[in-house]
């Protein structure tokens, strides 16, 4: 009998939605479980907000407080190590991913092998230890915690202004709103030749049921991202 067609399920992200990095950790656990190829497909946060014509939860007064409260209960159930900024709105809306996306874009162009631990690296910069992502010294030191060589970082960084660069992480971005997007994550399972979208870090046994596939919880067994 012919094994099981594996699945493709794109995950589309920026790296300043702390939601996104449960959503994120989650399903780079499930890969080793289900029959998916998972591809991640960063894209930029503040183009989806405006293509969708959406705003943060963070500037509605009672959805940011409820936040707070929401990812310190989720953290301890997903086993990922999370801690709010000092400063969430100086790094939410005033330094920006743009940087980030287009180092992450850069390198999944070239060397995609390094993108899951680079993404993990610079979660845990803004959401564990409060550090930057968006100067040029910040993505080394990222890239360096990813295990990419000096050398190859270096040129990946230089490539990050680049037209192909920029291209790509607003094609992927179009991409990403063309399927429904409206915030971090997306993610869109194709099942049965058809593109299944779901939002955030809440639908994935939902996604799971119409994958076909079985739900375990967290896994928290198989967590990577560590303090």
């Amino acid at each position: 009998m012919a094994a099981p067609t594996r699945k493709s399920v794109e995950f589309f992200y920026d790296v300043l939605s702390p939601y996104t990095w449960l959503a994120f950790e989650v399903m780079c656990r499930y890969q080793q479980k289900w029959n998916i190829d998972l591809k991640l497909r960063p894209f930029f946060l503040s183009g989806i907000m405006q293509g969708a014509d959406n705003r943060p939860p963070g500037m509605v007064p009672a959805k940011a407080t409820y936040m707070g409260k929401d990812l310190r209960r989720l953290t301890d159930m997903y086993k990922v190590p999370f801690k709010m900024p000092s400063n969430p709105a100086e790094v939410m809306f005033i330094k920006g991913s743009i940087n980030a996306g287009r180092f992450l874009t850069a390198v999944d162009m070239n060397c995609d092998q390094y993108l899951e631990e680079l993404t993990r690296q610079l979660f845990l910069r803004i959401y564990y230890r409060d550090e930057d992502i968006t100067e040029p010294a910040s993505l080394m030191s990222a890239a360096a915690k990813a295990g990419i060589p000096e050398d190859l970082a270096k040129q990946l960084l230089s490539t990050i202004k680049d037209q192909a660069v920029k291209d790509r992480l607003r094609q992927t971005t179009q991409t990403a709103l063309d399927h429904g997007a409206f915030g971090s994550p997306t993610i869109v399972a194709h099942i049965d030749g058809k593109p299944q979208m779901f939002f955030g870090s809440d639908r994935l046994e939902l996604m799971a049921h119409m994958l076909g596939e079985k739900w375990h919880g967290p896994l928290t067994e198989l967590a990577k991202a560590k303090m």
